[in-house]
Order: C-alpha cells, then structure tokens, then sequence
C-alpha cells in the first residue's frame, strides 16, 4: 500500500503479462508470485481473469475520466474557441444535475430538490 502522498505503482501490460505468465504455464503458483513480488493476491487474479476474457488487451491500464472543466479553469487566457467549449460543458453538467433533481443556488451550488 502506498504510504501517504506516495502515489501507486502503476504497471503496463507487458508488466503484468511478465508477473502472471508462470502461474498461466503452471510453472509457479499465484502463492509463489505474491510471495516472490510481494503483491497481493486478489491483484494477481483480476490479472489473470483479466487475460484469460481478453487476452493483452485486458491487461492495459483503463484511463480514468477526470475533471473536463480542469482544463479550462486553469488557463488565464482562453481563446474564444476554449471559452465556448468551456461554456458549452459548463451548461451539460448543469443540465445533468436539473436531470437528476437538484436545483442551482445563485451562489452556484447546488441543492437536492424533493418532491
């Protein structure tokens, strides 16, 4: 486990693919590997999961989605393009939350409304 503002070992797919290959040969066991790494076990077997319903693919790192509005609110200067979309997503995320029940404040925060 990370220790505090210590970021997570991230691993390709070669890297994972490198780990598991010995427990997939049945060379070794998922035991063995834990123990040889010094990973945990329920890591190594959503590996293998992974690789035995997708093959490589299933290895790679999924890309997390993230603040959209990030990227904009952090520029000084937007172009007037960077400014529209900036808008634009602005208004989908107000749109999203009307359509889920919460109402905007005037202060820009938002309250659940009940019915």
């Amino acid at each position: 486990m990370a220790n505090k503002g210590q970021k997570y070992r991230q691993w390709t797919a070669e890297e994972k693919y490198k780990i598991i290959k010995p427990v997939l040969d049945m060379e070794k066991s998922t035991h063995d590997i834990t123990r040889e790494m010094g990973l945990n076990s329920g890591m190594i077997y959503n590996w293998i999961k992974a690789y035995r319903n997708n093959g490589i693919n299933g290895l790679t790192p999924k890309k997390k989605p993230g603040n959209p509005l990030s990227k904009y609110s952090n520029k000084k200067n937007l172009t007037k393009e960077e400014q529209l979309e900036y808008e634009n997503m602005k208004l989908r995320i107000e749109n999203e939350m009307l359509k889920k029940g919460f109402l905007m404040k005037e202060d820009g925060t938002y309250v659940k409304f009940m019915k």
